[in-house]
């Protein structure tokens, strides 16, 4: 039984492939940090949704729930949907401590990786 689970949020799509890049990072992550439960939860079409994965990491034992969204850019679902989403869940867990990180999209590192990836690849 884990005390600390990690979510990863990420928008979800139509085509299962797209969550590729995400299954990945859901791996590794459990590979680095076996001492948390890791899952991934989606906005739309896919699953599971965030209320389900959170209430699997309660399910699981878990005391502390980080939630990392995985978007680039602050929209919508940042804006709006995420904080009535973190509501409820609040409402459906008071036991939890649940922690909401920024969108990878707001870290320097990662838009610097990016750049430094594109830097790279488009070399002539």
């Amino acid at each position: 039984m884990s005390r600390q689970a990690i979510v990863l949020f990420a928008h979800g799509a139509r085509d299962p492939e797209w969550a590729a890049p995400f299954i990945i990072i859901k791996r590794q992550l459990q590979v680095a940090r076996p001492d948390a439960q890791v899952e991934l939860a989606f906005q739309d079409f896919m699953t599971p949704t965030l209320e389900a994965a959170v209430a699997q990491c309660a399910a699981g034992g878990a005391q502390r729930v980080v939630l990392v969204p995985l978007f680039m850019a602050q929209g919508g679902h940042l804006k709006q949907d995420l904080p009535l989403l973190v509501g409820k869940i609040r409402e459906q867990h008071p036991q939890l401590e649940l922690r909401v990180t920024p969108a990878i999209g707001d870290a320097p590192e990662i838009l610097q990786a990016i750049t430094d990836w594109v830097i790279r690849n488009a070399a002539a």
